[in-house]
């Protein structure tokens, strides 16, 4: 999930690509109107792209935040209208057409929350994704001392600066008089604050690791403010917490659009449905053979995956497992010619306390986009889910088997592999960042897992299909929960019993459908089922001279477009051009 967050803040990363393609520039100079827009109100993500001259400041939280932000994004949208009439050429138009309907969509969303929900400020959390992504060791150390005058500007030391609780204390607050809005649940508000030390502490760690000197006692100080927050949280905020997951369903139709999801949910639901079904099926047929070949008791799949997930490895070795399923997999990539491999590496290593609270799965933590010299890409580990009550073991991802499935999404030829084509080719800014959806980074990396499944050896085939039995069972059950049409313990089971997971990642899943991310989970069966498709007809069109490397290479050099936009361009390039 952490790779959800980061790609909304993807920036101008390629200007050493940009010479000799005017539009690109033209266009990339419309891009910069809508960055700043991002570095006025967020600077900490604007620092995140490594924009320069956001390293010390911090968030706006100030007075009349919701019409200043409207007030700006309008103005906005103005001025990129207007360029869009003045310009003749079709590719800037298309990318003038992105940024203008992003910025009318966060535009909607903002009014949206607006009116239906009550502000909440989960400060501890949000302040230590910042300062992991300034204090990162990938990031030119000179830039760390910034992270000092931010704390100031943090706890309000500096001058004409106010702490940064108070100010969100001020804005959830007046809200309080504007009746039938609705609160944060319950369950989010009560994980948050059980997280929070542990975020205090990842900050800690951050700054300790970072060689600055001269920041404990700002810490100290804003440690006290973030905890007097919490106390503030809990008297103020808490009985005014809604008790079911449940959103308005204007906002979770909204989120579900945000995504790249444009599908009816009680169509999806019953396509995942199907599509579960099926893969069951095809699980048990590779389950029997595996049962026949190393003389299991049972052919049934869940069985075999149990005795399959009991051969785990723990410590050093998880990592020098991956390193060598990476390797195994980039051979293949190369021997069947699957698509072209980047230049730089992968990094590979096991998740912080701080960063297993905040993201309980594997994921991919991707490096500072603007001016990237060749820093890699981090594939994430965490090895247990925090906020779990259980204390059984999260087993899902520390076995032989599941490495080759996780390696081809995580790392290659999934997200890691995207980003890399990304920053070594150059495209515009608006497709690389602005028309970013969810359905097609997680549609593309379930699509990489299904490409190369055919690779595996039989127990990785068994778990690739686990993994997209997952993404299936998401793309009804996230519906289903946030339309009330099942209970969140129903789910869960679906989730231990059918899908095979540990209790800690089943309560990861259920916690990402209701509160962390409502909608984001459907994504993936979703764009999955676009890009077999597009796949799909472009064979039929193609027939024996159709291409995989050819293929997956156009795909990737496209960015990270809307589905319906990617479908265009590849049929105009496989289709309708062989047929000219």
């Amino acid at each position: 999930m952490k790779l959800l967050f980061q790609l909304l803040l993807v920036g101008a990363l390629w200007s050493s690509c940009w010479a000799g393609q005017e539009w690109i520039e033209e266009s990339n100079g419309n891009a910069q109107l809508v960055l700043q827009l991002l570095a006025t109100y967020k600077p900490e993500e604007a620092s995140a792209l490594g924009l320069s001259g956001y390293d010390e400041e911090i968030m706006d939280l100030g007075a009349d935040l919701y019409e200043r932000l409207q007030m700006d994004t309008l103005a906005a949208v103005k001025v990129l209208k207007k360029r869009l009439e003045q310009t003749e050429n079709r590719n800037v138009q298309q990318d003038l057409g992105i940024l203008i309907k992003r910025l009318e969509e966060r535009y909607q969303t903002k009014q949206l929350e607006h009116e239906l929900m009550l502000p909440y400020f989960n400060l501890s959390e949000v302040i230590y994704r910042g300062y992991q992504q300034l204090l990162d060791s990938r990031v030119d150390a000179t830039r760390y001392p910034a992270a000092l005058n931010r704390l100031k500007k943090y706890n309000g030391t500096e001058e004409e600066t106010r702490p940064i609780t108070e100010l969100a204390r001020e804005r959830t607050r007046e809200a309080f008089t504007r009746r039938n809005l609705t609160g944060p649940y319950v369950q989010e508000l009560e994980q948050d604050r059980n997280n929070s030390e542990r975020y205090l502490q990842g900050i800690r760690e951050l700054f300790e690791s970072s060689g600055l000197e001269g920041w404990q006692a700002d810490f100290s100080l804003l440690e006290q403010q973030l905890k007097e927050y919490e106390q503030w949280l809990v008297a103020e905020l808490h009985p005014r917490a809604r008790p079911t997951h449940l959103l308005p369903e204007a906002l979770y139709a909204d989120n579900l659009k945000s995504f790249g999801v444009e599908m009816e949910p009680k169509e999806l639901i019953q396509r995942a449905k199907f599509g579960f079904a099926e893969i069951r099926e095809e699980m048990e047929a590779i389950a029997r053979q595996l049962a026949k070949e190393r003389g299991y008791p049972s052919t049934d799949y869940r069985d075999v995956i149990r005795l399959l997930k009991a051969q785990q490895v723990s410590g050093e070795e998880i990592l020098q497992l991956y390193r060598q399923r990476l390797a195994d997999i980039e051979a293949i990539i190369k021997e069947q010619g699957v698509v072209t491999l980047p230049e730089r590496d992968v990094v590979i290593r096991l998740a912080s306390e701080a960063e297993a609270a905040s993201i309980p799965a594997p994921h991919l933590d991707i490096p500072q986009l603007i001016g990237n010299t060749g820093q890699p890409s981090d594939f994430v580990m965490p090895l247990n889910n925090p906020n779990s009550g259980s204390e059984e073991q999260m087993d899902d991802f520390t076995h032989q088997a599941v490495a080759w499935t996780l390696t081809a999404h995580e790392a290659r030829p999934g997200h890691e592999l995207q980003f890399a084509t990304m920053l070594e080719g150059g495209v515009s800014l608006p497709r690389a960042v602005f028309a970013f959806n969810s359905a097609n980074i997680e549609g593309w990396a379930l699509y990489a897992e299904a490409v190369m499944k055919r690779y595996f050896p039989l127990d990785g085939q068994l778990f690739a299909l686990q993994h997209r039995l997952l993404r299936a069972a998401r793309a009804f059950l996230d519906p289903m929960l946030n339309l009330g049409m099942i209970s969140p313990a129903d789910a869960k089971q679906v989730l231990i019993e059918d899908v095979v997971l540990s209790e800690p990642m089943a309560q990861q899943e259920i916690d990402r459908y209701q509160f962390r991310a409502p909608g984001q989970a459907t994504s993936y069966y979703y764009g999955y089922l676009l890009l077999m498709t597009l796949r799909t007809e472009v064979e039929l069109a193609q027939k024996e001279a159709f291409d995989q490397k050819v293929y997956h290479d156009y795909l990737l050099d496209q960015g990270v477009l809307p589905l319906s936009m990617l479908r265009a361009a590849v049929l105009a390039r496989f289709v309708i051009a062989d047929k000219e």
